[in-house]
């Protein structure tokens, strides 16, 4: 299987690509990109971009040139819930919109022609479900352009989707782009910081000076179990 991997960042990047065996790198289409193996499955890690639309785009960049049979986008991701914990790992169900709404008689975060969700590869989720040590979580994350760090943006959220585990500035664009072109998608983020429980702007800082490379080694794990 060929699988491509998206990171917001280059700090995000550099955690994910000592998980990667005969490691190149290579050109896609002006992006550098680094593919390696595995287990039995060829992987490219590349840099998509903050927020919805370089990430949409560099997604779609993937698509056309690397031609995944899965993407897999990962990285660190705030918490949303008192139960996400600095260092937790949350393996995504669905994605989502909160920064949408289109007006009267529309449902937040939904765009004429798409679902309201966006479900991620029901394959990837259960070999999760199977194989994931007890600190794992499944659920609902949410995306949006714009850090979150208030008491308020948490709850406007939660409010919206009470289920809601995290929120990012990715999933959901990623996702929409794989839906448009029908290529299987999965999220596994890593909580750095847990907005209006804490100094969260701290959390977040600590997490990159303290963060193990372990701490990514839940995506090397879920790709050496898929077929």
């Amino acid at each position: 299987m060929k699988i491509g991997v998206l990171a917001a960042m280059d700090k995000e990047v550099g955690l994910l690509l000592p998980l990667l065996k005969d490691m190149k790198d290579e050109e896609m289409d002006s992006r550098k990109a680094y593919i390696g193996k595995i287990g039995k499955h060829e992987v490219c890690v590349m840099k998509c971009g903050i927020g919805k639309v370089s990430s949409a785009l560099n997604a779609y960049r993937m698509i056309d040139c690397f031609h995944p049979d899965l993407i897999i986008n990962s990285g660190v991701a705030g918490g949303a819930d008192a139960s996400m914990k600095v260092g937790s790992v949350l393996v995504a169900t669905e994605a989502a919109y909160h920064d949408v709404w289109c007006g009267p008689g529309t449902k937040w975060g939904h765009m004429d022609g798409l679902p309201d969700r966006f479900s991620m590869d029901e394959s990837v989720v259960e070999s999760c479900r199977i194989s994931a040590s007890p600190d794992v979580r499944f659920g609902l994350i949410c995306s949006g352009d714009r850090f979150i760090s208030k008491v308020e943006e948490v709850e406007f959220i939660k409010e919206i989707y009470p289920e809601a585990l995290a929120c990012d500035m990715e999933s959901a664009s990623i996702a929409h782009a794989c839906y448009d072109c029908g290529v299987p998608f999965a999220v596994v983020r890593v909580v750095s910081d847990t907005p209006g429980q804490a100094d969260n702007i701290s959390q977040y800082k600590n997490f990159w000076t303290e963060a193990p490379e372990k701490t990514f080694s839940s995506v090397k794990s879920i790709i050496e179990t898929l077929e």
